[in-house]
């Protein structure tokens, strides 16, 4: 049997915030997808069992000694209506191991059938979408953008019902914790302040540690829970990423991504667009994806004031809305500061300073609008731009066919990165090969494409067929190389396909 070296803080320090529980038997189990890598990060074992003990294993029919499985309880914002009783409705939480560089990692069960928090539900998750979290994780993970982690998948040998039978699948998520800000609302929802203390000194004991005991402890933690989110989402924005279901239950305090259900990659550049298909006001589409970042932040805010205001005292009250406003309305700016130096990064630009704010910006959104009225694709467009910093403009000027809206753009880009030259000490054009190398990596030519995603999961899901499912695992884990082996995995999708493709929560 594989093991674990589990020590269990949240088991044994938070007692009432979840429901020990146990995953549901799985008739048949086999192994799917086992990720190596992550286990040794893990410290696991060199030498595994055989594949037909792992799937016994992570289809939860044998725990590993020292487990405690658990469903951790947590309200959440959901669309915008405040559900005060959500929970981990097909989820458990194993335990917590000490990886090999030193960080304490949640082991937890994604798919391991129903617990006192289901709702109504089966409590159970279908192959399909379960291998849509280990692709679309591990691509965000080699894109170098903080994620949860796939370590195995576990086909159950039976089906479950949605709206037609699909074979089921329980999927082993890592993840820095799974604390988010829907677990602080669930506990100011119910009154519970000495719970809501206790779940802050421990998020804090976890993630912050440096402010533990700190007089100021309870907003430093929400000012470094905002940067981690204004980073998080930054980088979101810079691969075209559309998380699709940003209620409050799937804002993590960590600034992990989690939950990938209904998220796409944006391929034609399009700030409103939307592909989950329960979304169908827009309220998650792309360009909205920093406004529900601070919306959500205000609903964390709100949880956490009983800690610092007395609710008889009106100017303890005032003085804790004043300085938790502070932090909402400081967002914005910590969002745009990051999103910036991200697209300089994009451009090619390692000299800037604040006065080139302004002018960067600048640069920045028209470039964007030029790739939004021209319907161009996001990532191939940023990836042809580092082409044209190499000296070749073909590539790029195939993209667009407004030739004189970008050749006068590239005049003004040209002209920033011989500024930029100059700041070091460069000759003009002498830094365009070093230019053109460093934006090909940051700029990818492999993302999860949506009709490459689909195709691997029905192959997987219809056929049993992990073929495409692992060579498109393979592809999105090198996404800044430009091979032979690659160039379909790069190659957009037709625009017949992307204008109505949807995705689904898989629940």
């Amino acid at each position: 049997m594989l093991t674990f070296d589990f020590d269990n803080t949240y088991a044994r320090e938070l007692a009432g915030f979840y429901a020990a529980w146990k995953p549901a038997p799985a008739p048949a189990p086999r192994l799917m997808y086992f990720n190596s890598e992550l286990a040794a990060e893990l410290g696991l074992p060199a030498e595994l069992p055989a594949p037909s003990e792992l799937a016994q294993l992570f289809a939860g029919n044998r725990l590993p000694d020292g487990a405690e499985p658990l469903a951790q309880a947590y309200a959440g914002h959901q669309f915008g209506g405040f559900s005060p009783r959500l929970g981990d409705g097909r989820a458990l939480l194993l335990g917590e191991v000490i990886d090999r560089s030193g960080r304490r990692r949640d082991i937890a069960f994604k798919g391991s059938g129903r617990t006192p928090f289901s709702r109504g539900g089966d409590g159970k998750a279908a192959v399909g979408p379960m291998l849509r979290e280990v692709i679309i994780g591990e691509a965000m993970h080699a894109l170098g953008i903080p994620t949860t982690r796939a370590l195995a998948v576990a086909a159950t040998g039976e089906h479950v019902m949605r709206e037609l039978p699909l074979p089921g699948a329980v999927l082993t998520r890592v993840a820095a914790s799974h604390l988010r800000v829907g677990t602080f609302q669930y506990f100011v929802a119910r009154g519970e302040i000495d719970k809501l203390r206790q779940l802050l000194e421990y998020a804090i004991a976890r993630h912050d540690p440096a402010l533990a005991g700190a007089p100021d402890r309870v907003f430093g933690f929400f000012r470094a829970v905002a940067a981690r989110q204004a980073a998080l989402i930054a980088q979101w924005m810079n691969v075209g990423f559309i998380h699709g279901v940003m209620n409050t239950d799937n804002m993590t305090i960590s600034g992990e991504t989690i939950d990938y259900g209904p998220c796409a990659f944006m391929e034609a550049m399009n700030p409103g667009a939307v592909f989950s298909s329960i979304d169908h006001g827009g309220r998650y589409a792309y360009a909205n994806q920093p406004h529900v970042a601070r919306w959500n932040l205000a609903k964390l805010a709100e949880a956490l004031l009983p800690l610092v205001a007395d609710g008889d005292d009106k100017a303890s009250v005032d003085r804790a809305v004043a300085e938790a406003t502070a932090v909402i309305d400081a967002f914005p700016g910590q969002f745009a500061a990051a999103l910036l130096t991200g697209q300089r990064a994009k451009l090619g630009l390692t000299n800037a300073t604040p006065a080139d704010d302004a002018t960067d910006s600048a640069l920045v959104e028209d470039w964007l609008a030029l790739l939004e009225r021209e319907r161009v694709d996001f990532t191939l467009a940023w990836r042809r731009l580092a082409d044209a910093a190499g000296g070749s403009d073909a590539p790029l000027r195939m993209l667009v066919a407004d030739g004189d809206a970008l050749a006068a753009w590239l005049i003004r880009w040209r002209a920033r990165c011989a500024a930029d030259d100059a700041a070091s000490g460069m000759a003009v054009g002498e830094a365009s090969p070093a230019r053109a190398e460093r934006m090909r990596k940051v700029n990818p030519f492999v993302i999860p494409r949506n009709h490459r995603v689909e195709e691997a999961l029905s192959a997987a899901s219809d056929n049993d067929d992990l073929g495409p499912f692992e060579n498109l695992l393979a592809a999105v884990r090198r996404p800044f190389e430009e091979t032979p082996d690659l160039a379909t995995y790069g190659e957009p999708a037709p625009l017949a396909v992307t204008a109505g493709y949807q995705t689904f929560c898989g629940t």
